[in-house]
């Protein structure tokens, strides 16, 4: 038996239409977006805490299995060709989670890790004026070269708290989600839970494979021997909150706003992410993290809010 979800987000579309405005969030939604930040926050935190036993790999696969299965037997596949499922499965999630994790399990802490992810605006920005002939605007370049020092001031400190291989794997995810988003804009029907189920059930083959051989067994067996309660409930709490709430109610909110609506809330993510770090690991905040983030934030402040005021200017002219 198959769940109707396809009723339900019509159902929502025709409510949306009769009265929606896009420029005001619903409370409601408001309540959603909350929510998210908070979840995407701490996942960061839930994801350190299982990687203290399990090979980053091996917690990508289970994080995506256990987020898929038994659910892909009981919801429709969305009326996306198989293979664009797949790419997306495997760029959006496959690849961007197992290089985070990577990334996290060879030095960079929650917080940085927050922080860092968030720079995939910035490859979506690269990627949009290449293969979607989007726009180009100075502010960019502004906001660009700002969050730049940031990286750099962070890479200049590698060798302490931060090692190179970290810094790659964790940039490298940045820009394997954006990658993810721009297909994502290529697809129509894509969105909602189905999608994210769907997606995260066929990025289970290639991150198994990718971690029997790069990981192998022994490792993953002594991993899974000596998981805690603690971790336990880390790996769940990444599964079903970080991938199957956190996803599904993103994409759900992308049926009634645009992204330059949206894109601001995530801004909260890695203010979340290091909270949670610091509570969770008790983990310093030295000046350069701080002033690193601020740069980081403040250039990604730059593009959303001037991409936002132009699109307001925009909707203004006839």
């Amino acid at each position: 038996m198959e769940i109707p979800f396809e009723n339900l987000t019509t159902l929502l579309s025709k409510s949306k239409d009769l009265a929606y405005n896009p420029s005001v969030v619903r409370p409601l939604h408001f309540l959603f977006l909350f929510f998210l930040i908070c979840i995407w926050g701490v996942s960061f935190t839930a994801s350190k805490i299982a990687l203290q036993t399990l090979p980053p790999i091996f917690l990508c696969f289970l994080r995506f299995a256990l987020s898929s299965i038994p659910f892909i037997f009981f919801v429709k596949r969305p009326p996306i060709a198989l293979i664009k499922l797949a790419l997306y499965g495997f760029l959006m999630f496959a690849l961007q989670f197992s290089l985070l994790f990577s990334a996290m399990k060879a030095g960079i802490t929650p917080a940085l890790a927050s922080v860092l992810l968030q720079c995939q605006a910035f490859f979506a920005i690269g990627l949009g004026i290449f293969f979607l002939k989007e726009s180009y605007r100075l502010s960019q370049t502004i906001g660009a070269l700002t969050s730049f020092l940031g990286i750099f001031l962070i890479a200049s400190h590698i060798g302490g708290d931060i090692t190179f291989l970290g810094l790659f794997f964790v940039l490298s995810a940045a820009a394997m989600w954006a990658t993810g988003s721009l297909l994502v804009k290529k697809m129509e029907g894509g969105q909602g839970f189905p999608l994210v189920i769907w997606s995260s059930f066929l990025a289970c083959p290639p991150l198994f494979l990718l971690s029997y051989f790069l990981e192998t067994p022994e490792v993953i067996l002594k991993g899974l021997t000596n998981l805690s309660w603690l971790q336990f409930g880390s790996i769940f709490y990444v599964a079903y909150f970080g991938t199957l709430t956190g996803f599904g109610l993103w994409n759900y909110l992308h049926r009634f706003y645009p992204l330059s609506k949206l894109a601001p809330f995530t801004l909260l993510v890695p203010i979340v992410g290091i909270l949670s770090s610091v509570i969770a690991f008790n983990e310093p905040l030295p000046w350069w993290k701080i002033t690193a983030t601020l740069f980081i934030l403040g250039g990604l402040c730059i593009n959303v809010l001037t991409s936002k005021s132009r699109a307001s200017i925009s909707q203004k002219i006839p």
